[in-house]
């Protein structure tokens, strides 16, 4: 395992949700500062390359300290590419140019802002811990599917989407379930660049808090964002 390690940042630029969100203002930095300045508060990691088709996001992301050694082609920029697609181009291109694949892989999501440098160095050392060609990141799910999840049906009505039997009929008997959060992954490039499917291969996961986990998607996860930035921010001065 080297000691100097590379961090990735996805961001396009044609979000429809939240038109310019990856570098919209976010308790006074754009919103891709925050993944950049996490990503190199951990102390291995002293490089961050950003993946972008989005020159504004680009120019943006230099400023913030990360590197932007190409553009993301438009194909793998749309609503409908997949982000496997853009890590596979990414650790792809740096073959190619720098003759090597940064190992492990790290992706540290811009729209994830409330994460903390622990978080990402958490999911390095599961990964390092063995038993995972992917580590991501969990976070504690408001509903069930075996209580409080519904699935629409032909007929106009509703019904649970498991726990057909009726069997569970409190939330404290359903099953554990957690929500998937973009705060971290680590990976093992071989296993990026040969598989399709994220869940295709052995997956661990780290636990953290939900107030470090929201994913900004709309402005109002933006606003519900940058209100627990500002009291964090706050609580440290």
């Amino acid at each position: 395992m080297k000691n100097s390690l590379t961090a990735f940042v996805f961001a396009r630029g044609g979000s429809k949700g939240l038109p310019g969100k990856n570098i919209k203002p976010l308790a006074g930095k754009p919103l891709i500062g925050w993944a950049i300045e996490a990503a190199l508060a951990v102390s291995e990691i002293k490089r961050v390359l950003v993946s972008t088709d989005d020159p504004d996001i680009a120019r943006v992301a230099r400023e913030c300290g990360a590197e932007v050694p190409f553009l993301r082609p438009d194909s793998l920029a749309s609503d409908t590419a997949s982000e496997l697609d853009a890590w596979r181009h990414a650790l792809e291109t740096l073959r190619d140019t720098e003759g090597t694949l940064p190992d492990p892989f790290i992706s540290v999501p811009a729209t994830a802002p409330l994460r903390q440098p622990q978080d990402i160095a958490a999911c390095l050392n599961c990964y390092r811990a063995g038993g995972a060609d992917i580590v991501l990141t969990t976070t504690e799910a408001y509903r069930n599917p075996w209580f409080n999840m519904v699935k629409a049906c032909g007929d106009g009505t509703v019904e649970l989407v498991n726990n057909p039997d009726g069997s569970v009929t409190r939330r404290q008997d359903a099953p554990d379930v957690m929500d998937v959060a973009t705060v971290a992954y680590v990976a093992d490039p071989r296993f990026i660049l040969a598989e399709g499917k994220l869940f295709s291969g052995r997956v661990k996961a780290v636990p953290v808090p939900v107030e470090r986990a929201i994913d900004i998607d709309t402005a109002h996860d933006f606003a519900i964002a940058e209100f627990l930035m500002i009291k964090r921010l706050d609580a440290e001065e």
